[in-house]
């Protein structure tokens, strides 16, 4: 559906080198990294807003550098969504059909019924500066939509919703690139909403360096600085020691560790998300074959729903405000830190 090759690109201090992507039809497909890793340019490019760039962009296999934005059959949400202040709900809806010329009895008509699918029908009088965060959204994916895109890039676009807004939306944004057909390119720096792809690539300083599903990029990754960005606080050199089968034994400074691997020899680094970990104050028999015992060094409360559990052994594991108060934890109480040998990624030492 949408193929990118060797594209590089410059706009002001943002840069792409050498990306290549294959999008398949349909596909959520999102693209994660920090902010001025070049994620707006990318999409900027896909759209055709800019002509300056080395490489070559097919969509449904036809080559897009003489293609004009408007023949793209894209629809574009900017992070602000750049509503025209000075037009009403209504009016910036149907701005796409008024440029594409569609006669106002079938303007009015696509209008209304893409405001009424949105909820937003009683705002059609309103101008953006008066609607709420998720009112704006509603009316920027309207907008985009009403031209019955194949595409719709999506520039970070949940960024400015409250935490309650932001959920409603998501499942909202998802079940509109269901219901119409899309292919979907979402462009983030946050983890949560990367987890809404079909696939992900992660992007830093202008190269892609990982892609997958998110399970994939999330827990398996390619590279220390990948897997710090990911949220994966655990990240430990050690040793393989022994191998038997699928599974090996790597010594590191505090403790032994058992993984499945491929790699059965020489020195490696483990990735283990600390959601992975579970803590118990007893030790009990089970199939989990990673038991250590250590003890609580510092709690630390990260959000209103996770505490960060730091040990004396160097792992750290997040657990909730509810589990926290079941196991009655406080700093230097003896602890069991268990996880599941596919818990842990192992790649050669990176």
């Amino acid at each position: 559906m949408i193929k990118l090759e060797s594209i590089n690109a410059t706009f002001g201090q943002f840069k792409l080198k050498n990306v290549n992507l294959t999008i398949q039809r349909n596909e959520y497909y999102v693209i994660l990294g920090p902010t001025g890793a070049g994620k707006t340019l990318l999409l900027e490019l896909i759209a055709g807003f800019y002509k300056q760039y080395k490489g070559k962009i097919f969509i449904n296999g036809n080559d897009m550098r003489k293609e004009p934005p408007f023949e793209r059959k894209i629809g574009f949400v900017y992070q602000d969504y750049s509503l025209f202040p000075h037009m009403d709900v209504e009016s910036n809806i149907s701005f796409g059909l008024e440029m594409k010329r569609v006669n106002r009895k079938e303007r009015n008509r696509r209008t209304h019924e893409m405001m009424r699918n949105f909820n937003i029908f009683d705002l059609k009088d309103r101008y953006p500066h008066t609607l709420s965060g998720g009112e704006q959204q509603k009316t920027a994916l309207a907008r985009a939509l009403i031209i019955n895109p194949q595409i719709l890039l999506l520039d970070e676009p949940f960024s400015a919703l409250d935490p309650v807004t932001k959920k409603e939306a998501m499942k909202v944004v998802k079940e509109i690139h269901g219901s119409n057909n899309l292919t979907t390119i979402e462009v983030t720096h946050n983890q949560d909403e990367a987890m809404l792809g079909d696939r992900i690539s992660l992007i830093m300083n202008g190269e892609i360096v990982d892609t997958g599903t998110p399970r994939e990029v999330f827990n398996s990754p390619k590279s220390i600085q990948n897997a710090a960005f990911v949220g994966i606080e655990n990240i430990i050199d050690g040793t393989i020691i022994n191998h038997e089968g699928d599974y090996v034994e790597v010594e590191t400074d505090h403790f032994n560790v058992h993984c499945l691997s491929k790699v059965t020899s020489g020195k490696v680094t483990l990735f283990i998300r600390p959601e992975n970990i579970i803590l118990s104050k007893s030790f009990f028999k089970s199939s989990i074959r990673n038991n250590l015992k250590t003890r609580v060094s510092d709690v630390f409360t990260i959000s209103k729903e996770l505490i960060q559990i730091t040990l004396e052994n160097g792992l750290k594991a997040y657990i909730t405000f509810n589990a926290l108060e079941d196991l009655d934890l406080n700093v230097d109480d003896e602890i069991y830190t268990m996880f599941k040998a596919t818990a842990v990624s192992i790649r050669n030492h990176v």
